[in-house]
């Protein structure tokens, strides 16, 4: 009766020992609108291959190059190769181990003892003692396996390969951002190259009026102080020409960096190019199928779901077996002689964590917490994305009629320059008109250059926000 007590008690201890926490729901999904401002069309830039979006070669010519040599990709494929070897470490988990053995050892074991006491009476040999030195010669192989009867090593291969797709989601994220990056450089060094153009029109303008006024002041029709404040004019147009040549020096350096390379001249196009004939931002539910930090964020959001499984299993019992098969013997001689020498032993045994309950349930509320983490991070990264394209496409369609309202201010002020030249060469208006207009009609041109390559950065970005580049 008392020894059915105690087996009733350590039944009770065993099925208390079994009890895990719950793992409480979470809903990952964001409520995302219908459409971008107001767009129907499903058609979608994110699924136009780079090449065939960037119709410029000697920008595909970069772009190829960047993705062959630059170093944040080659180093992102490396942590692919570790998460790889990750998934292949939790695969052999599976399995059980196989280790050759070869342990030589020499035993000696008190009179005093059962061992010892025996030993001293038995003949190890007819005719022959057993040493009180007793060598012990072993070799063969060992096993150790763990029977995965709750799933729990099939579930850190599940979350170990849910992070290898993620690390491969990170690489076609870092090469979406890589080719927009390079693009926008790119316009932007366009871009440069006419301001500089635009500048040294303009110099060579402010030159000729420089001439003129030195001539109506020998004539004394003008003044030393106009020709001063024209020499100050094409001083200053100087120094903002070396200013935009040290931008153009950074910008190409940017670029030679991102593709892997030291300072070199970048080639690149004397005129933008054409913008896209369509831009089609899509549906705000492809979003989640095309951005790449979006599909990244999701995978690490289920990885961590199934580490909070890993963590809850750890409190039920693991279930491993040991065992080993070889030769053994006292002397080499006899190391191999069958069946006197072989030895085995194989051994099951059911394990339950008692003690150590605390340190799983630290690890439990750790992994608890990474998931909600996890869920907030994918959570806002959907957000943002939605965020991003719809600033790209509202951004679209103001540049549109910034850039139309910028060709006629230009137009308008390179008149107001030709006007003012005219009237003062003959006498009816003074210097600082035709300096004025010199200066607004140069600012316009400049802005008209810097709202084309607005939009056709717009264009980059959208399609980055999209998250196209990486098929």
């Amino acid at each position: 009766m008392k020894l059915s007590r105690y087996w009733i008690y350590g039944a009770l201890i065993w099925v208390g020992a079994c009890k895990t926490p719950e793992i409480k729901p979470i809903n990952q999904q964001v409520a995302l609108p219908e459409n971008f401002i107001q767009q129907t069309d499903t058609s979608n830039l994110a699924n136009i291959s780079w090449r065939n979006y960037f119709k410029d070669p000697l920008l595909v010519q970069l772009i190829d190059t960047a993705l062959v040599k630059n170093w944040d990709l080659q180093s992102m494929q490396q942590r692919i190769e570790q998460a790889r070897a990750d998934v292949l470490q939790t695969t052999q988990a599976l399995k059980p181990t196989v280790d050759p053995l070869i342990a030589p050892s020499m035993r000696r074991f008190g009179l005093y003892t059962m061992d010892g006491a025996g030993n001293i009476v038995t003949d190890i040999e007819p005719g022959k003692l057993v040493p009180i030195n007793l060598p012990d010669l072993y070799t063969g192989f060992q096993t150790r396996w763990e029977a995965d009867i709750w799933g729990k090593l099939k579930n850190k291969k599940q979350a170990a390969t849910q992070r290898l797709l993620a690390s491969a989601e990170g690489k076609n994220l870092l090469v979406t951002n890589l080719i927009s990056e390079i693009a926008n450089a790119y316009y932007q060094l366009i871009a440069l190259d006419q301001e500089i153009k635009i500048v040294d029109e303009t110099i060579a303008v402010q030159s000729k009026v420089l001439d003129i006024v030195k001539v109506q002041k020998e004539a004394a029709a003008s003044t030393e102080l106009a020709v001063k404040q024209f020499e100050a004019q094409l001083l200053n147009l100087n120094g903002f020409r070396l200013e935009l040549q040290q931008i153009i020096l950074e910008t190409e350096n940017r670029i030679n960096f991102l593709c892997g390379k030291t300072p070199v001249r970048v080639q690149r196009a004397e005129q933008f190019p054409a913008l896209p004939e369509k831009i089609s931002a899509g549906l705000p539910a492809q979003l989640l199928q095309n951005r790449p930090d979006i599909r990244q964020a999701e995978l690490e959001l289920l990885a961590s779901k199934t580490d909070l499984s890993v963590a809850r299993k750890a409190f039920l019992p693991s279930f491993n077996i040991t065992g080993s098969l070889g030769f053994q013997a006292f002397r080499p001689g006899l190391l191999f002689t069958t069946p006197e020498s072989m030895a085995y032993s194989l051994i099951g045994g059911l394990t339950m964590p008692m003690i150590n309950r605390a340190g799983i349930k630290a690890e439990f509320n750790n992994a608890t917490a990474r998931q909600m983490d996890k869920l907030y991070q994918y959570q806002q990264s959907v957000v943002r994305g939605y965020i991003e394209v719809y600033n790209e496409v509202a951004r679209t369609n103001n540049l549109a009629n910034i850039v139309a309202a910028k060709q006629k201010e230009s137009i308008a002020l390179n008149s107001a320059v030709d006007i003012s030249a005219d009237l003062f060469r003959y006498g009816r208006a003074n210097y600082l008109e035709v300096l004025i207009a010199q200066q607004q009609a140069l600012k316009a041109r400049v802005e008209l250059v810097t709202a084309k390559k607005n939009q056709l950065s717009t264009t980059v970005n959208l399609y980055k926000a999209l998250g196209g580049g990486w098929r």
